[in-house]
């Protein structure tokens, strides 16, 4: 089954975001792949959307952060995308205070996430904003801090504004805070965009991606299984796994679960229909294919009384 790319553009405001996304669309329009954009706006006027040339489908996300409070609409647009277009990689340009945690957990729905390859996590950093930062709230120097950690590229905009002491220094605390993250000083988000191109936080891709900090792994259960088995699998996964959604279903119960697990602490929520039963993970540095063994080996035991 072919799998539509998703690239996640990252970055405090004002950073070179919708720059780099106009270079991304003019390499794509070179090789005639079916792209699509999704841009995320806090505000109820999209300011950006004049980036996108006509022959991009572009759905806008206005008035809230993807990982918040518009997470169903995010999900209705990218579904609606799916069946109805099937473009060959879609963009998403996310605000300025979205985290990268959420927002991939607000995009693997266990309704599609199969059919998505999440390619990277593409963080624009404003240099002088990055080295000013302790002028900031602290709330908003952790959420600057927590975008370079969850990158798998960092771009370091501005670089101009900059002497080349503190062009190292930046370098230095970024591959400090992040050590997996390709790192590149530039202006005007110009980079080689086929750098780019290699990415993936996949976890079914290659087991050699697994360097990546975020990853991400979908399994799909094809029947029922022991409650009580699944509860000792969650007690013993590693605390780098942040996020579990989608559906199972056990034994005694004639419809699936909605299923849910944030910070250790699952949650069931019972369904009135029958759902395919994916499970959508997201984590840092874990190895998925014990997970997948783990999963398959749950699905093999036969009902205990």
């Amino acid at each position: 089954m072919k799998r539509t790319e998703i690239y996640i553009l990252s970055g405090f405001l004002g950073s070179g975001k919708t720059t780099l996304l106009k270079r991304l669309l003019e390499d794509e329009r070179r090789y005639g792949r079916k792209v699509a954009v999704l841009m995320n706006e806090l505000g109820q006027v999209s300011i950006d959307s004049d980036a996108v040339e006509e022959d991009v489908l572009l759905k806008e996300l206005l008035g809230g952060c993807i990982c918040c409070s518009i997470q169903d609409k995010l999900e209705a647009q990218l579904q609606g995308l799916l069946m109805e277009e099937q473009p060959d990689v879609i963009y998403i340009e996310t605000t300025g205070a979205a985290h990268p945690v959420e927002v991939l957990d607000s995009i693997l729905s266990p309704l599609f996430a199969d059919q998505l390859l999440i390619r990277g996590i593409i963080t624009t950093v404003d240099g002088t904003r990055w080295k000013d930062r302790k002028t900031l709230s602290p709330q908003l120097q952790q959420l600057i801090v927590e975008q370079v950690r969850n990158a798998d590229f960092i771009l370091i905009n501005k670089i101009d504004d900059l002497k080349e002491n503190e062009q190292a220094q930046l370098i230095f605390e970024m591959q400090g805070l992040n050590p997996r993250a390709q790192c590149l000083l530039t202006n005007y988000s110009m980079v080689p965009v086929e750098r780019l191109r290699s990415l993936t936080v996949d976890g079914k891709k290659e087991a050699s991606h697994i360097h990546l900090n975020l990853s991400t792994f979908v399994y799909q259960f094809n029947k029922a299984i022991s409650e009580s088995h699944f509860e000792e699998f969650l007690k013993k996964l590693p605390e780098t796994i942040y996020r579990i959604k989608g559906y199972v279903k056990f034994h005694y119960s004639e419809k699936p679960f909605l299923f849910q697990y944030a910070y250790g602490m699952p949650l069931y929520m019972r369904e009135y229909m029958n759902m395919r039963l994916n499970l959508v993970f997201i984590g840092e540095n874990v190895n998925w294919k014990i997970i997948n063994e783990q999963l398959i080996s749950l699905e093999s035991e036969t009902e205990t009384v």
